[in-house]
């Protein structure tokens, strides 16, 4: 079966199964995950635990071997599987016949990264989808950040107002461990009362984690004062202007490929658009009112700058192209030059 990691507690508390994947890119709710399956493994009598490292020369051998062997230590055990790639290559087979006919006395247990469709579709996760429990983690996005700061928080028990969780969602941005920890330590500070905007300006750092692709779909999206705080955010962190430019022409071409299939009528995606970014619904809703050839030809602009065939500040490029896909300022070939 499949569950989210809010289904898992109550289906551990149901019973055991053979096999568990747990699967995704959120190092603190894949954590959780698994750490729920070992308690309740331990609980359960599962006292010997052993943990396989798969990489690509791993002996596959060596864990069909230990599922078949009786323990000298505990009747009960525990395997792990620490699988990044996602892809066991030869060991397909042998996690499969896992899951169908699981070892007697033995829990296996895999964590992976998160797994594409291709992946999610590769037999051996099928069949422990069919046999086993699959535990798919997904993100947190920005929108439904403060709704699970909110839940978190009243897990703790404790109250959290709904300017708080926005100011808390602010400032730990997409990093879920550091938006634990500020709630751990404000649950304490709270002492029995609701966690307050106040509390939270006094209390909590900017410990937000931003990406490339926040920035250009932020902007994509009209959302201005977001994206420009991404921004600033990546240059504090010094991520390199190439990057981020690369990151917002990628999310123009999608841009501008679907708008060309809905002018065409076609369902055809076109040449290309492995480079391109496939829009939000947010995005696609603005397209028709972007000037996406003056963004193209702003964004060539920048590049040229960025490499110092034309005079002007990359940053300030950068910041004039993201204003621009944003809707705040008005797109110009000539963003980012400074008069001699």
């Amino acid at each position: 079966m499949r569950l989210n990691s809010e289904q898992l507690p109550a289906a551990l508390a149901r019973g055991l199964a053979g096999l568990y994947l747990v699967s995704g890119d959120e190092p603190l709710l894949v954590g959780e995950a698994a750490d729920a399956v070992r308690a309740a493994a331990r609980a359960a009598g599962y006292a010997e635990r052993t943990v396989f490292f798969i990489d690509r020369g791993f002996a596959w051998d060596d864990l069909r071997h230990a599922t078949a062997a009786l323990s000298l230590f505990a009747d009960r055990r525990l395997f792990e599987l620490k699988l990044p790639s996602g892809k066991p290559d030869k060991g397909a087979a042998l996690l499969i016949e896992i899951a169908t006919q699981p070892p007697p006395d033995v829990i296996c247990l895999i964590t992976t990264d998160k797994l594409d469709r291709k992946a999610a579709e590769a037999p051996w996760v099928r069949a422990v989808e069919r046999h086993g429990v699959w535990i798919p983690i997904w993100p947190v996005d920005a929108a439904a950040l403060p709704g699970w700061l909110t839940g978190r928080a009243r897990a703790l028990g404790v109250a959290m107002e709904p300017a708080a969780a926005e100011l808390i969602a602010d400032r730990v941005e997409g990093n879920l461990l550091a938006a634990k920890q500020e709630l751990d330590k404000l649950a304490l500070l709270a002492n029995g009362a609701p966690i307050s905007a106040q509390l939270v300006q006094s209390a909590v750092g900017d410990s937000a984690r931003y990406d490339v692709f926040q920035l250009a779909q932020a902007a994509a999206a009209g959302d201005a004062p977001r994206a420009l705080r991404v921004l600033l955010g990546l240059k504090s962190e010094g991520v390199e202007p190439t990057l981020i430019l690369w990151a917002l022409v990628r999310e123009l071409r999608g841009l501008w490929q679907a708008g060309e299939r809905a002018r065409l009528r076609s369902q055809s995606p076109g040449a290309g658009w492995s480079q391109a970014a496939k829009p939000s619904p947010r995005a696609l809703a603005r397209t028709s009112k972007m000037p996406l050839a003056r963004l193209l030809r702003q964004a060539a602009q920048t590049d040229r700058i960025i490499k110092g065939l034309a005079r002007g500040d990359a940053w300030t490029a950068i910041i004039g192209l993201t204003g621009s896909m944003a809707g705040a300022l008005q797109a110009s070939q000539d963003s980012g030059r400074v008069a001699g």
